[in-house]
């Protein structure tokens, strides 16, 4: 199941941070929701418990049919479908909300989602939408297609939908304490990057180094004070603050 960093676990201890700070907005969602609800990139379920007991009727979506199949067999009364997306495979108007958690940023076609998540939604439907802040990146991520600042995605998202809340996901001193030493560490690994190849050769070559570079620094970091270990879920924060926030926490109405 965590074949890549990027599949951030609830079971590694070094992967902690990240973990709480993927949790945080289905804590949040969990209260907006309601009705009939479609996760695009549920994942192996980070949310679900969550999410199916907010819905009247859950639907997710992901590429994955391994983790598909096996939610599908533990949450028999949802419906999971495995696609490469977008387009959606669902009617106009079909869905009172969307999630989609740390998604776009893995999407080739970032306007046609934008455009398939608008038609898909019931008039009056909303969209929960985050993705990272591209300011607080550290490295290149060479699993994303794209990053955002706060003013790019509200423009991508505004084509579509005339109503967006911007805010942000931010951490406390714990979380920013951890923010502070990842940054220092993953500055000692790219300071030999003198020729800048992470932002010049192609991502699939840089998929690999980059996960055991991230795994190492993550053990290594869980090793030095135990921050790691003690952050949670309840130390991240809505802000209303994008541009200044780890994460955009966008809420748009069709």
């Amino acid at each position: 199941m965590y074949k890549t960093t990027e599949i951030t676990s609830a079971e590694i201890a070094s992967d902690n941070p990240v973990h709480q700070r993927l949790l945080f907005p289905y804590t949040e969602a969990a209260k907006l929701v309601g009705g009939n609800v479609l996760e695009i990139g549920c994942g192996w379920g980070r949310g679900l418990e969550l999410l199916t007991k907010a819905a009247q009727r859950y639907t997710g979506i992901d590429k994955n049919n391994d983790l598909i199949n096996s939610l599908s067999a533990e949450y028999p009364q949802s419906t999971f479908k495995a696609a490469n997306i977008p387009p959606l495979p669902f009617a106009d108007n079909t869905f009172d909300f969307i999630v989609t958690f740390q998604v776009i940023e893995h999407i080739e076609n970032d306007d046609l989602f934008i455009k398939e998540a608008h038609r898909v939604l019931k008039p009056g439907g909303k969209l929960l939408l985050t993705t990272v802040n591209k300011t607080f990146s550290l490295t290149r991520n060479p699993w994303h297609v794209r990053e955002y600042t706060a003013i790019e995605l509200r423009t991508l998202m505004s084509k579509y939908f005339k109503t967006i809340k911007t805010r942000g996901i931010h951490g406390n001193d714990k979380v920013m304490t951890y923010y502070e030493q990842n940054k220092a560490s993953v500055q000692k690994i790219t300071r030999f990057d003198v020729l800048n190849l992470q932002y010049r050769l192609p991502r699939r070559l840089l998929q690999v180094p980059y996960d055991l570079m991230n795994r190492l620094n993550r053990n290594r970091l869980l090793q030095a004070d135990g921050i790691a270990a003690e952050i949670n879920y309840t130390d991240y924060v809505i802000s209303s603050e994008p541009a200044q926030s780890l994460d955009f926490f966008y809420i748009a109405t069709k």
